[in-house]
Parts: C-alpha cells; sequence; structure tokens
C-alpha cells in the first residue's frame, strides 16, 4: 500500500509542475506596465500554489523517507512537459523525449 505521504509529495509534484504552467502563460502576455506584469492572476496564483506545493513537500518528509523525494520530483519535469503539450501546444521533440526516457529509466533503476 502506498503511504499517505508519498500521495503528499505526488500532489505536491502536480501542484507545482500546474503553477510552472500559469507562471508560464503570464510570461507569454504583454502587460502594460510593470505593475500589472507582476500582479495578475496567473502570477498570484502561480506563486500560491507554489507556497501550496512547499507545504505539501514539508508535510511529505515529515513522514517518509528522505532517499524518496527526489525521485518523486523529478515526475514534476514529466508532467510539466505533457501539461506544455496540451495547454501551449508545444511540440515534443526528440530530445525531451531522451530527456524524459532518462527520467524514467533513473526512477526504475532507483526502484529496482
Amino acid at each position: 500500500m502506498i503511504s499517505p505521504y508519498i500521495l503528499c509529495m505526488f500532489l505536491s509534484v502536480v501542484v507545482a509542475s500546474i503553477s510552472q504552467i500559469l507562471l508560464k502563460k503570464s510570461a507569454m502576455k504583454q502587460y502594460s506596465s510593470v505593475i500589472r506584469e507582476y500582479l495578475n492572476v496567473f502570477v498570484i496564483c502561480g506563486y500560491g500554489m507554489m507556497m501550496i506545493s512547499m507545504i505539501l513537500t514539508v508535510v511529505a518528509y515529515s513522514g517518509m523517507d528522505f532517499k524518496n523525494g527526489p525521485i518523486i520530483e523529478s515526475l514534476g519535469n514529466v508532467i510539466v512537459l505533457i501539461m506544455s503539450y496540451f495547454v501551449f501546444k508545444e511540440k515534443i521533440s526528440i530530445k525531451k523525449i531522451l530527456g524524459i526516457v532518462c527520467i524514467m529509466c533513473g526512477i526504475v533503476v532507483f526502484y529496482s
């Protein structure tokens, strides 16, 4: 059975990935002033979600082995790649696929 702390860490990674997408969406827009550039819904929600992710990570580390954290965190790269494909219509290149394969192989080797 999967520990609730590991599930909390997965949730933290998903929240951080969504946050990165929101911040990138904000960065792709033009704003009329510097204040609007940094004080808009995407930025405020993005940084708020980063804060939630940080709290979830602290909670997760309180009950799981530290060795599992970086492995679970590396899945954030995979999630962001997939979300970027659907949200921004970014192309997934061979280099990106090879990078994801390396990450997944590392996870498999680590847990084998």
